[in-house]
């Protein structure tokens, strides 16, 4: 067992790195892998908001005391993925703890893209990804366009990209409009009530996050509205698409807008884009030229 500690905590928190990992992982590979610093980060800050009178744990805090690392994926010489158990505990009680096992794999984009025939500018038609999602034993999982981010990639170009890979569409990133950013960047201008405004000070990412019981991920949902030529749109039905290095086998289909919230209902990703188009639009957020 390997011991370093992580100096920003008071008192500095030992991350434990077992002897069977030792040879993928190591203390400087961790410390530089942006989604490891972006999480204890985030919860040293909102440990940090404790303080507050008004906060649920106010006058019973919680500490990290440990973290253990119990597995790394490696993608090449890169950190793909790694598990870990955060030991977070109750000051006045070692035996009340928070649950603490975390699969980090850092952030996403995903793509709203609703296409308007030029000859019927209110028909609505979304283009779905149809692939093959082992972890949900699917061979054939409908969603929307999506795709990890890169360590340092910047959102809008991640998004472009993807949507390049999966659909084959060259989208200029001026013509993206990030859906989560107007959402919580306006839920947070408006102030909130007194029972969630530590959740807004919270230092979290301007993202969607799909499981915050298990995982860090979080998405950057974006929208990509546009008028096109009917022949363009069926076009792309049925076209097979991914990067074969990655092993990604990709059809695209379209899908009818007033379908997307039933069909879509087993991808969350999907259903949050469909929300929050849905209330943006209606908030006057999103400006329908339609």
């Amino acid at each position: 067992m390997t011991t370093f500690y992580l100096k920003a905590f008071a008192p500095e928190v030992p991350v434990l790195i077992p002897s069977h990992l030792q040879s993928a992982i190591t203390e400087e590979k961790l410390l530089a892998w942006p989604h490891f610093t972006k999480w204890h980060t985030t919860l040293k800050s909102s440990i940090a908001l404790q303080s507050d009178a008004s906060h649920a744990f106010h006058k019973s805090p919680y500490y990290l005391k440990s973290v253990e690392i119990l597995s790394v994926s490696m993608f090449g010489p890169r950190i793909g993925f790694v598990k870990l158990k955060a030991n977070v505990v109750n000051i006045n009680d070692e035996n009340d703890t928070l649950p603490g096992i975390a699969f980090l794999r850092g952030s996403a984009v995903a793509m709203l893209m609703i296409l308007r025939p030029s000859d019927s500018r209110d028909e609505r038609w979304v283009i779905m990804t149809e692939q093959p999602r082992i972890p949900a034993g699917s061979l054939s999982f409908l969603e929307i366009p999506a795709g990890m981010m890169d360590e340092h990639g910047e959102v809008k170009g991640q998004a472009v990209a993807e949507i390049q890979e999966e659909t084959r569409l060259v989208v200029p990133k001026h013509e993206l409009i990030n859906l989560t950013e107007l959402a919580i960047a306006g839920a947070s201008s408006k102030g909130g009530k007194e029972e969630t405004h530590n959740v807004i000070k919270e230092n979290l990412a301007m993202g969607m996050y799909p499981s915050p019981g298990g995982s860090d991920e979080f998405i950057h949902i974006l929208l990509w509205e546009k008028e096109l030529d009917r022949q363009e749109i069926e076009d792309l039905r049925g076209k097979f698409t991914g990067l074969r290095t990655q092993q990604e086998k990709i059809v695209v289909r379209l899908l009818n807008y007033e379908e997307l919230w039933q069909i879509g209902a087993r991808d969350a990703k999907t259903l949050a884009a469909w929300s929050l188009y849905e209330a943006l639009k209606r908030d006057g957020e999103i400006k329908v030229e339609w």
